[in-house]
Parts: structure tokens; C-alpha cells; sequence
């Protein structure tokens, strides 16, 4: 994981999807016990870790707006909390009372964070994820069940399924020449999982978000100010489209400041073997290519927002460190695919995580065992992650497969390289 990019949203409210909301509430009681374990130190702690490491931080996640009212989700949001049992969680930024509890809970900072007014609902309930840590905590505790982890470039690089003569799914086959067989076959590759699965052409396509990563100098006071003790996660203009879309963090240990953009999901269609399009991640680490540009779309809502909320940065003359795309894959309505793939046995994906998924990590794998085994299949949101078609339900959140004449298609826009002069 790269080591300016460890901060992962975690959050409760979802407007009218109390399914997510509810599943959250679980994850973040996951998070807490894995926070508790770390704690009570012995063979919990991986290697690399110590027992003052967490792995999530509740220290609130604001979502806001530079409208005169809350959005419709916020509503929803604070509503069905409210009736769902979780009282006082969701605090409006706005509401003397509520301004009052947050002070009590230790997050009055966190309700107006900015040096400019926005509008919006602070959600207790979240904070953090600190990805890197997690991850090291997962797969540390993966290990110590008795699962097999082949992280060799070569033996742990998937190429593609491997099929017996019925077209049955029977493995996997890597780069280093070997195929390993398996009695079920669950591909869960994030944005790499539509190549590897053709069948999810138009069900679910990889997109990328903008990152832009800040330095804050040791010893500037802006470390206090950004410190996850008085600076929430939060997101701004989030459903706005091109001109909003944007969320943030706190600053880490190492003092970088991570602010991205999702107001345009952008492209990369390649060819692939089967001659169609498919969008492709390329990452700095990439083989034989890379990119470390983004779009200028997403540099120039980025910056707008820190002249107009977040000056300070700027006065101090500190500029963006580091660029970078963060992919994901989008379904075309946000719900994820937990499924087996239909007329392929064997094979099985979890995939779609639409940029909301990794709040998860600590409880989705037993919904993913649920679903292999046939276990709880009456669940609604095991029914809402079932392989599915446009058309069979609500419009689609999101447009998939536009192929490389896509104004989202990388190709297509200019982008700004990482190396190129970017003082605010």
C-alpha cells in the first residue's frame, strides 16, 4: 500500500440504504475489537505493529455542502439513524444543541472544521480506517487461522480461470506457469476483477478517483490543526457530480494530508484478448508502464476548495507532494456483486465495492461465506449484491463500458503530472 495513502473513510450514515447503515454499525464494532485485541498485545500484534498501533480512529466523519440547506441524503441519513435506534450519533453542524453534544463527546472541533462555514452532519459513529495497518492486522490474523498467502510476484499473479472441458471453473493460473485447482474459484481483485471476469461486462467497470497528497512540515502548527484529535474524516459535495465530490482526512504519523476526488470517475479502456474494451488500472507500479498524473478537472476542483476552505495550507506555502489515481470498481447501481458468476461452476466474485467497501474488511467475509455456502440468501443485501442487468431495477447511479471515445476515458482529458509546479 502506498505508504502517503493509508486513510480509508469509515462511516454510518447512508441515507435510505439502512442495509449499508446497519452493516457498517457492525463493521465498526469489528473495528473496535480489533483495536482491543492489538491492545491486549501477545501473538494479536503482526510483526511490524505495537500494541499503541490502531487500526481505525472514531473521530467523526463530516458530510457537508455549501448549500443554504441539507441534501436530501444528509436528511435521510439523520432520520433513519434516529429511528433506527442510534440516537444522537448524527449531529448537525448548525444546531446549538447538537453543537453541545458534540462538544460533551469530545468532537466539537470536528463539527465546523473548516475556515469556511459548510454545511453538513457529523456522523460519531465513524472516522478512519488506517489501511495499511488493517491490512497488516488482516493478514496477520489470516495467517495465524491456517490460511495460505502467496504474495510472489510471479506464483501470486492471477492470469486468468482455468476451465476443464465442460467450461467448468476448476482454479486459477499464475504468471509463474502453474495452475492451482480449487473446488470453488472466488475472484475478488479489486479493480482488476472485470478483466479477469468478462461476464461483468456492463454489471461492473473500473474507475478512478484523484488523489492529491499534501506534506505538512514537522513542527508547523498545522499538524495540531489537522490532528484526527480535532480534524474529522469528511466529504464535501459528495453526489454533486463534476464540480463537487471531493473528501479528505485528518493528517497522519508521517504528516500527509490526503484530499481526493470522485465528481468524475474516469476510464481506462484497453483491448483485451476477447477484442473488447475493458477499463484497465494502471498504477506506478504497473508493468511496464505508469502514471502518477490526474486529471486537470480534478486538480482544479481541488484546489478551489482549498483557497476557499482550507487557506491556511496555502499561506503557509506548502504545495501538493504527491499525485496519484485510486482505482476502484463501480457497479452500475453502488451495490456490490457477492455472487456466484451465472453458466460458469466453480466461480464466484466479490467485487464492486464502489468506492464504500473497505469500512468492511473486518466483517464482510463471513457475508461472503454466507452467500458461497447458500446461507441467508433472503437477506436484503444479499439480494441487492446478487449478479444482475440494467434495467431490472432503479436507474443506474453509474454509466458503464463508454469505451475509449469516453470524455472519462484518460486518453481523452489532459492530465498533470505529479513533478509539475503545484504551489496553491
Amino acid at each position: 500500500m502506498d505508504c502517503e495513502d493509508i486513510n480509508k473513510i469509515i462511516r454510518s450514515g447512508y441515507g435510505d440504504r439502512t442495509e449499508y447503515q446497519e452493516l457498517s454499525i457492525e463493521a465498526i464494532r469489528e473495528w473496535d475489537s480489533w483495536n482491543a485485541e492489538l491492545r491486549r498485545g501477545g501473538a494479536a500484534v503482526p510483526p511490524g505493529m505495537t500494541l499503541q498501533d490502531a487500526v481505525w480512529v472514531n473521530n467523526g466523519q463530516l458530510s457537508c455542502t455549501d448549500a443554504e440547506v441539507l441534501p436530501d441524503f444528509e436528511k435521510a441519513t439523520f432520520d433513519n439513524m434516529e429511528a433506527s435506534g442510534h440516537h444522537g450519533t448524527q449531529l448537525i453542524n448548525n444546531d446549538p444543541d447538537h453543537l453541545r453534544i458534540a462538544a460533551a463527546k469530545g468532537m466539537g472541533e470536528a463539527m465546523n472544521p473548516f475556515s469556511k462555514k459548510a454545511l453538513g452532519v457529523l456522523d460519531t459513529t465513524g472516522g478512519i480506517a488506517v489501511a495499511d495497518k488493517a491490512c497488516r492486522f488482516a493478514l496477520h490474523k489470516a495467517k495465524s487461522l491456517g490460511v495460505k498467502l502467496v504474495l510472489d510476484d510471479k506464483a501470486g499473479d492471477m492470469k486468468s480461470t482455468a476451465t476443464d472441458n465442460s467450461g467448468k471453473v476448476t482454479g486459477i493460473k499464475t504468471a509463474d506457469g502453474r495452475t492451482h485447482a480449487a473446488a470453488m474459484t472466488i475472484v475478488a481483485c479489486g479493480g482488476w476483477t472485470p478483466a479477469l471476469v468478462p461476464l461483468l461486462d456492463n454489471l461492473a467497470e473500473t474507475t478512478a478517483g484523484s488523489v492529491v497528497i499534501l506534506k505538512i512540515p514537522e513542527g508547523s502548527p498545522l499538524r495540531q490543526r489537522f490532528d484526527p484529535s480535532r480534524f474529522p474524516s469528511w466529504a464535501f459535495k459528495i453526489r454533486d457530480g463534476a464540480e463537487g465530490g471531493l473528501y479528505g482526512f485528518p493528517v497522519d504519523e508521517m504528516g500527509h494530508l490526503k484530499i481526493g476526488y470522485r465528481g468524475t470517475k474516469y476510464t481506462n479502456p484497453r483491448l483485451q484478448a476477447d477484442g473488447r474494451e475493458r477499463s484497465v488500472p494502471v498504477t506506478r507500479w504497473s508493468k511496464g508502464e505508469s502514471l502518477d498524473e490526474i486529471p486537470e478537472q480534478a486538480l482544479t476542483v481541488i484546489r478551489k476548495f482549498l483557497d476557499e476552505y482550507l487557506p491556511e495550507i496555502g499561506v503557509a506555502g506548502i504545495g501538493i507532494y504527491r499525485t496519484r489515481l485510486c482505482w476502484y470498481t463501480d457497479s452500475f447501481d453502488n451495490h456490490f456483486v457477492v455472487d456466484k458468476v451465472p453458466g460458469r461452476e466453480g466461480l464466484m466474485v466479490a467485487t464492486a465495492g464502489s468506492g464504500h467497501a473497505f469500512k468492511y474488511l473486518p466483517n464482510v467475509g463471513k457475508w461472503v461465506v454466507d452467500i458461497m455456502e447458500g446461507v441467508g440468501l433472503d437477506r436484503p443485501l444479499v439480494k441487492a449484491w446478487r449478479w444482475r442487468s440494467l434495467g431490472e431495477a432503479e436507474p443506474p447511479v453509474n454509466r458503464l463500458m463508454e469505451g475509449n471515445k469516453s470524455r472519462r476515458a484518460l486518453h481523452n482529458i489532459k492530465l498533470v503530472k505529479s513533478d509539475a509546479p503545484m504551489i496553491l
